[in-house]
């Protein structure tokens, strides 16, 4: 597939077809790192840390936690409590 640099202001861009960007697995509002290699240009989906609201979300908004752990208990050992 060929694209063409088009001028976008003081830079150049391109636009990237829908179907490429989603063979690539790229998302609307993905972070991405781009460099240069070798006459190539590479973009990378950069890690970012999702919120607990982003992760509940992944779940219909629920968490589904297992319950709480009680971790008083009696002593075992000479630990003092």
């Amino acid at each position: 597939m060929e694209v063409q640099l088009k001028p976008w202001g003081n830079s150049q861009g391109i636009r990237l077809p829908k179907a490429v960007l989603q063979e690539a697995g790229f998302e609307p509002d993905d972070h991405l790192i781009i460099r240069a290699e070798a006459g190539k240009i590479v973009l990378i989906r950069s890690f970012r840390h999702r919120t607990l609201e982003e992760r509940a979300a992944e779940y219909g908004g629920k968490l589904n936690l297992d319950g709480e752990l009680d971790w008083r208990g009696d002593p075992v050992g000479n630990e003092v409590w």
